[in-house]
């Protein structure tokens, strides 16, 4: 939350205070204001070591009361324009309210400020509350002078403590805790038309609450959902740690990854640019990271580091997925279809150079099986960084690449990016087919069933094939 801080001028014959005036979100009835000033009014008040505290008045109140106070003030001479500022009003710009902060009497007040009191006696004490409710008000609509200085003086009131305990302000998220999801609505009521969906350990962030609803904006979608399927403030800060998937961005072109955080350490292994990935730990000046070749470190000059959460789906955005799935899977098995030939032909004629037997692979999904029997010829071919051949060399992305271009489907060379393609397979791993596309940090394989894929693993191993959760997966991509 941030506030704006306004100075405003005001004075007295011979008062001098300064009143410290925030926005809250209490009212009392202004009314209250005499139960805390006496009918001598504010330098007696002042003068007699009285605090002024909690007194809420609504801005509305107090912009209608604003003439006056200008006619009573000139009239009977107690303030003056043209002195130093001596009230500061801090406004809270997420709200309409203004509210009279604790305040001590000052110290500044002078033996004449009290004598003044007789002055100010002669007038009413419904009129010396007004007068002090009257002093603060905004003034925005009339004032260009205090709407400069609004506009010019923000300052952040988040303390460092919260900052530090909560440096990516995850207590301003809202996340579903449910089975599948939860809908996103245009009004808080169940009557309100779907506009989207939240889906379990998705995240939106938080704007207000109505009747027991939240309402969110995730995505691109804006809506309420019912508070009850969704946690924040304190409990989203833990849960965040949880869903949210933190993730280092290379940022140079061919990045090193060490086996200790140091540059005299050896390398593990090379990551791209732009490439992703998972975060283990972060040390100072060092993050560790997963890599196919194992868990290293890399310097964190090098990296760009964000906490990743999936956001709703907006229902333009179902509907357009939905069809681009739709086409893209009929596409890819038409491809599939014209190059059935060439997927099925034998280790000698593919020239793959390798010795190995293909598995016997089956599965519901046709095509997919004939992805896997045709990368698992491959097996036992070297592994080359930034390569492509399947027979001379090729990298992770670059065998899952070259795979399905043999089946006339057309895949970037990027671990990262193919965790768009395609379309997700609900359930992930335990719902994967032969074919699929899985994912990890840094790394990508080919699904060949019975908890198995065929990647091209590193420079040691080269092609071989290994059990599906040997690290962790991020995302299952289906093709066909």
């Amino acid at each position: 939350m941030k506030k704006k801080i306004v100075t405003i001028a005001l004075a007295a014959m011979t008062m001098t205070a300064i009143l410290t005036v925030g926005l809250g979100n209490s009212e009392v009835d202004a009314t209250n204001v005499r139960d805390v000033l006496p009918a001598g009014g504010v330098a007696l008040a002042l003068g007699e070591g009285l605090d002024i505290s909690e007194i809420y008045i609504e801005q509305t109140e107090a912009d209608a009361l604003s003439q006056s106070i200008a006619q009573n003030t000139s009239s009977n001479g107690f303030i003056d324009a043209g002195v130093e500022e001596v009230l500061k009003m801090e406004v809270d710009v997420s709200n309409n309210e203004t509210v009279l902060a604790d305040m001590p009497a000052s110290d500044a007040v002078s033996a004449a400020a009290v004598s003044a009191a007789s002055t100010l006696n002669t007038i009413n004490a419904s009129a010396a509350a007004d007068s002090l409710t009257m002093s603060i008000q905004i003034g925005a609509e009339r004032s260009a002078e205090m709407r400069e200085v609004m506009d010019s003086t923000v300052v952040e009131t988040v303390s460092q403590e919260d900052k530090d305990l909560d440096p990516e302000n995850f207590s301003d998220l809202v996340i579903a805790q449910v089975t599948n999801y939860v809908n996103v609505r245009d009004i808080p009521s169940e009557e309100g038309e779907i506009v989207g969906k939240l889906y379990d350990d998705s995240v939106g962030n938080f704007i207000e609450e109505e009747n027991g609803w939240y309402k969110i904006t995730s995505g691109r979608c804006t809506g309420y959902v019912k508070a009850e399927y969704c946690v924040t403030g304190e409990a989203a800060i833990e849960l965040a740690r949880e869903v949210g998937t933190r993730v280092a961005t290379v940022n140079t072109t061919t990045l090193k990854v060490r086996t200790e955080p140091s540059t005299e350490s050896s390398v593990l292994g090379l990551v791209p640019i732009e490439e992703d990935l998972s975060v283990l730990e972060e040390l100072d000046g060092w993050v560790k990271v997963s890599i196919e070749e194992g868990e290293g470190y890399v310097s964190a000059e090098y990296v760009n580091l964000r906490t990743d959460f999936v956001v709703a789906e907006s229902r333009a955005e179902e509907e357009a997925r939905l069809e681009r799935e739709r086409q893209e899977r009929e596409a890819a098995q038409a491809a599939a279809r014209a190059a059935q030939a060439s997927a099925n032909r034998n280790t000698t004629s593919s020239g793959s150079h390798s010795t190995y037997t293909v598995p016997t692979i089956t599965g519901d999904n046709s095509m997919g099986v004939s992805v896997a029997q045709y990368a698992c010829q491959f097996v036992g071919n070297p592994y080359v960084y930034g390569g492509s051949s399947l027979t001379n060399g090729t990298d992770c992305s670059g065998f899952v690449m070259s795979v399905y271009a043999a089946f006339g489907v057309s895949l970037p060379h990027s671990s990262t990016a193919d965790r768009s393609r395609g379309y997700a397979v609900e359930g992930g791993v335990a719902n994967a087919q032969p074919g699929d596309i899985i994912c990890y940090s840094g790394h990508v394989g080919i699904y060949i069933g019975n908890g198995q894929i065929v990647h091209a693993s590193n420079e040691r191993t080269g092609i071989i094939i290994s059990n599906v959760s040997y690290r962790s997966v991020l995302a299952v991509r289906r093709i066909f």
